[in-house]
């Protein structure tokens, strides 16, 4: 969560052009925020000449799992072995789509990038919240 208040900021910064003390802080950032995606220009969309600071495939994945966190925090879910099951198997078709293009295998486009992220963004938001819940089961049995 603080990559996306990281990513927020540093575009409502960076497009407003409000201080020069934000882009020493993003300089600062910059090389850490590279771990969690490879930011190629090519694969990431753009508003008005500036790029988003990930790529479509990550820009994806950031809004399913706030999407679902956000719907989370209203309705009660109850984590069956289904619903984790289809948490992974949303999570295939941004692997393949992954996997087919760094093997050159094809070429994918934003928003087929996008859209897999945004399924595998929700399948993560679930596990991880199914994860949570389980921890937190067996953390009271004790």
């Amino acid at each position: 969560m603080l990559w996306i208040v990281i990513i927020v900021v540093k575009e409502h910064c960076e497009i407003m052009t409000i201080s020069r003390n934000t882009e020493q802080i993003w300089a600062y950032l910059r090389p850490f925020s590279q771990f969690i995606c490879h930011r190629m220009p090519d694969r990431t969309f753009q508003i008005k000449g500036h790029y988003f600071p990930v790529c479509a495939r990550c820009t994806g994945f950031y809004i399913g799992a706030f999407s679902y966190f956000l719907y989370v925090y209203y309705f009660n879910v109850d984590y069956t072995v289904l619903m984790i099951t289809f948490a992974v198997l949303m999570l295939i078709p941004a692997f393949i789509d992954g996997i087919t293009q760094f093997f050159s295998l094809r070429e994918s486009n934003n928003v087929l990038r996008f859209i897999t992220g945004l399924l595998g963004g929700v399948g993560l938001g679930i596990l991880t919240k199914a994860l949570k819940v389980i921890i937190f089961q067996s953390l009271q049995l004790i």
